[in-house]
C-alpha cells in the first residue's frame, strides 16, 4: 500500500452511477478514517502533512465526491445529497464502521452522516465548519481573497495576515503542490457554483434548537481557527455547546486552514482523540 498522499495511486470505484476517485493510505486494519473535503477542494487539496501523519497507524481514505475532481457525476446544490453521495461511496467500500474527518463543507456533510443511521459512524472530527443555521461569509471572503492576487488564493483565504501564519501558509501550499503526476483537475464553476449554493442554504437554514447537533451522539472533536473569516469561531462554540459529547480546540492566530497551519499539532490531537 502506498505510503504518502503524494505517491498513492488514484483508484476508482463505480457505484450508484458514479465513478468515484479515491486514494487509500496506511495499514488496512482498524476503523477507517474517511476525509470529507472543503468548498471546491479535491483529493490534492489536502495537506500531505495531515494525511500522511494520520496514515502512519490507521487506514485513511481520501476521495472526490460526486462531480468533483476526477469523479464522475454532477455536484448537488444541497448538503443532504452530497452526504448521500458520500454514503453511497463508503458503503461500496464495504466498511462496517467508520470515523469521519470533515473540513469546512465536509464538516456539514459529516454532521448529517453522524446524525442518521445510514452508516455506522464511531467518532467524528469537524474542522473549520459551522452548524446548520450558522454564520458564514463565503462569497465575501472568497471574493476578497482573489482580489489580493496572492501566489495562491489559499494564502489569504486560509491564513491570517500575520507573518507567522503566512509563513505556515507558504509551507502548506508547497506541500499541497508537491504531487506533480496524476493530480486531480482544478475545480471550475460547475463545482463552485452548486457547492456555494449548498453552503449558503445550509447556513440560511433554520435550526434554532440545534436538533441536528443534538441528534449526534458520537464523540466529536471540533477544531477551529481563532480568526476564521469564512466561518467565524462562534460556530465552533455553538456546536460544542449543543452536542452531547464534544471537545473544542481553537488554535491561536489562525484562519480557516488552522488544521494545516498547525498540521503536526492537529494530527496529534486527532490521534489522541481517535485512540482514547
Amino acid at each position: 500500500m502506498a505510503v504518502s498522499l503524494e505517491t498513492a495511486p488514484t483508484e476508482y470505484l463505480e457505484t450508484g452511477g458514479i465513478r468515484f476517485a479515491y486514494r487509500r493510505l496506511g495499514p488496512d486494519t482498524g476503523t477507517p478514517l474517511i476525509l470529507l473535503q472543503h468548498f471546491t477542494g479535491t483529493i490534492d487539496s489536502w495537506d500531505p502533512a495531515v494525511v500522511n501523519g494520520l496514515a502512519t497507524d490507521r487506514n485513511i481514505i481520501v476521495f472526490d465526491n460526486a462531480g468533483v475532481g476526477a469523479s464522475s457525476g454532477t455536484v448537488p446544490d444541497n448538503v443532504g445529497q452530497q452526504a448521500a453521495d458520500a454514503e453511497t461511496f463508503i458503503r461500496a467500500l464495504g466498511f462496517d464502521e467508520v470515523d469521519l474527518l470533515g473540513f469546512s463543507l465536509g464538516g456539514f456533510i459529516a454532521q448529517i452522516m453522524a446524525s442518521r443511521a445510514t452508516l455506522k459512524v464511531r467518532k467524528m472530527i469537524v474542522a473549520g465548519s459551522a452548524p446548520r443555521g450558522g454564520e458564514e461569509h463565503l462569497l465575501q471572503v472568497v471574493e476578497g481573497a482573489f482580489a489580493k492576487n496572492a501566489r495562491d488564493v489559499r494564502l489569504p483565504l486560509f491564513f491570517t495576515p500575520s507573518k507567522k501564519s503566512q509563513l505556515a501558509g507558504e509551507a502548506f501550499v508547497n506541500r499541497a503542490l508537491a504531487r506533480t503526476q496524476d493530480r486531480d483537475p482544478d475545480s471550475g464553476e460547475a463545482i463552485s457554483e452548486p457547492q456555494a449554493r449548498s453552503i449558503i442554504a445550509w447556513c440560511a437554514g433554520q435550526d434554532p434548537d440545534h436538533g441536528l447537533l443534538k441528534a449526534i451522539k458520537q464523540p466529536t472533536l471540533i477544531v477551529h481557527g481563532s480568526d476564521d473569516t469564512m466561518f467565524p469561531s462562534v460556530n465552533a462554540y455553538e456546536m460544542f455547546k449543543a452536542m452531547s459529547d464534544a471537545t473544542l480546540i481553537i488554535y491561536p492566530d489562525s484562519g480557516h486552514g488552522a488544521l494545516f497551519q498547525y498540521a503536526q499539532t492537529f494530527v496529534a490531537h486527532v490521534k489522541t482523540f481517535l485512540d482514547t
